[in-house]
């Protein structure tokens, strides 16, 4: 079969993203811009500044991914879209220009679940390794600052089917390292900080409890349409509540002086590097930092395993802006291995929103002609199925 080039286009959050992918399997090139600094000030994501900064930011991500991949318009077999989940006016943006593009060269839309992006961002990167056997049924954690969700996975002909056997039932696992770090005054994102300052503390020195659910979710009516069997186990997640552990450990150990004084000197230093911030935080915070890590990885590690030994999964995918995170990486490493389950991850970069991945998950939809009708718009809560 003749190559087939697709450009990916991303605007589900704060990247603009577009990128050129040859056949579902080779990068030609990844481009992303990021808000991150537009976005800092106010220690998270504002939907309004993402629209705007999008609209900005668009039409030269796409130009130069083009010009990267050594493409033009017309050479594209097709262009690839983020349909939802996401907000839903970062999405419009890049809807807008994808049907733009399509009509005006008249060339096949195909539109995709921002997580099923996720999930073919590991199979690209296995098959640019040579590895294109990929053993069914698979499970796959999407864990992110906006998902957490379990994913039983199997192929049919040339595309995918889901069954959702797991998700948060409150903040995301990404979402809660984010609102820690900004609690103890370490800024956003604070994922990637805690990651680096975690081994410099004592992981057992504040004991968290695990997250209890002992009841079905009341959202669990939509779910459901997911799967013919509604009693299939479920294998939930909860958030909120380590998170506010760990408001109450500030308030009890009394640590809000500290916090004080650290966004105060921090706030004076235009860019902080790794040294700034770990200059600034005592023992008791580092331990807190590597405790708070420890629970939530092993929270995600033990559920994620426990449902692959439930389903009788062949192969993992973990994947998602909190599949780079290293004690994550290296708890699934350890203990998949013990229990013979070969587990994959996404290079870093394929880790947080990219194009590429969407591009490759367009790949089987191009093949089974499964086209987006131009009429198709954002689904801010789309669900995989």
């Amino acid at each position: 079969m003749p190559d087939v080039f697709i450009l990916g286009i991303e605007s589900s959050c704060d990247e603009t993203a577009a990128a050129v992918v040859r056949s579902g399997a080779e990068v030609i090139s990844n481009v992303v811009a990021s808000q991150m600094a537009v976005h800092q000030p106010y220690g998270g994501v504002v939907p309004e500044l993402a629209s705007r900064e999008h609209l900005r930011a668009i039409v030269p991500v796409v130009r130069r991914a083009l010009a990267e991949a050594k493409h033009s318009y017309q050479s594209l077999d097709a262009i690839a879209v983020t349909q939802g989940p996401g907000l839903a006016g970062a999405l419009l943006v890049g809807i807008s220009y994808a049907k733009a593009l399509a009509f005006a060269l008249d060339k096949p839309l195909i539109a995709v679940n921002h997580l099923e992006g996720h999930i073919h961002a590991v199979l690209l990167e296995e098959r640019q390794k040579g590895n294109h056997e990929m053993q069914f049924p698979v499970l796959a954690l999407v864990v992110s600052g906006g998902h957490t969700h379990l994913y039983v996975a199997e192929q049919e002909n040339e595309g995918w089917t889901y069954e959702n056997i797991g998700r948060t039932r409150d903040d995301a696992a990404g979402e809660a390292f984010d609102k820690v770090a900004k609690l103890l005054g370490l800024g956003y994102p604070g994922g990637p900080l805690i990651d680096r300052l975690a081994p410099r503390g004592n992981f057992r020195a504040v004991q968290f409890p695990a997250a209890q659910i002992k009841h079905r979710d009341r959202r669990d009516g939509a779910d459901s349409r997911q799967s013919d069997n509604h009693d299939r186990p479920r294998f939930d997640f909860s958030y909120s509540g380590i998170k506010t552990a760990v408001l109450r450990y500030v308030e009890t150990h009394n640590l809000q002086a500290s916090i004080e004084g650290r966004r105060r000197a921090l706030a004076k230093i235009s860019k902080p590097t790794f040294d700034d911030y770990l200059a600034y935080c005592d023992k008791q915070t580092l331990d807190l930092v590597a405790s708070f890590q420890h629970a939530v990885v092993e929270d995600l590690v033990s559920k994620t395993l426990a449902a692959a030994r439930t389903y009788d999964v062949a192969t993992l995918l973990v994947t998602g802006g909190v599949a780079a995170n290293n004690q994550l990486r290296e708890r699934f490493d350890k203990q998949a291995s013990r229990e013979g389950l070969p587990v994959y991850f996404p290079s870093r970069p394929l880790s947080t929103d990219n194009a590429a991945m969407i591009a490759a998950a367009a790949y089987p939809k191009f093949l089974a002609k499964d086209l987006a009708p131009m009429d198709f718009s954002a689904e801010a809560g789309m669900a995989l199925r």
